[in-house]
């Protein structure tokens, strides 16, 4: 899903103008960006958590050239998925994989 997507359907759902959808969306972006930014976790409850993680410096390979090169020490955003939504995931796939093989083996007969 695409941020546009996401403010199509947000401005769907609750009736509202796309520019509105839009500005809640960027609102919360922005909102998420800067905890981040402070270092800050972004915990949505049932979807997931976003902190920042710590990278050390590190030898790494120029894959061009295959010659060593010195990675420095960084800080990435790292995403866990929620409890919840990996229940439902699993659940989700779990079920369209048995639905998948009732349809092949149904196939074979």
């Amino acid at each position: 899903m695409t941020k546009n997507e996401l403010i199509d359907k947000l401005s769907e759902v609750d009736n509202i103008s796309r520019v509105k959808a839009a500005t809640v969306v960027d609102t919360i972006f922005d909102a998420m960006t800067e905890a981040l930014m402070k270092n800050d976790r972004v915990e949505i409850r049932g979807f997931g958590t976003i902190s920042n993680r710590q990278y050390e410096a590190r030898k790494g390979r120029n894959p061009s050239t295959g010659r060593a090169v010195r990675v420095d020490p960084k800080k990435l955003p790292h995403y866990k998925m929620g409890k919840e939504l990996k229940a439902d995931l699993v659940s989700h796939y779990k079920d369209a994989d048995s639905d998948s093989d009732e349809v092949q083996s149904g196939d074979q007969k």
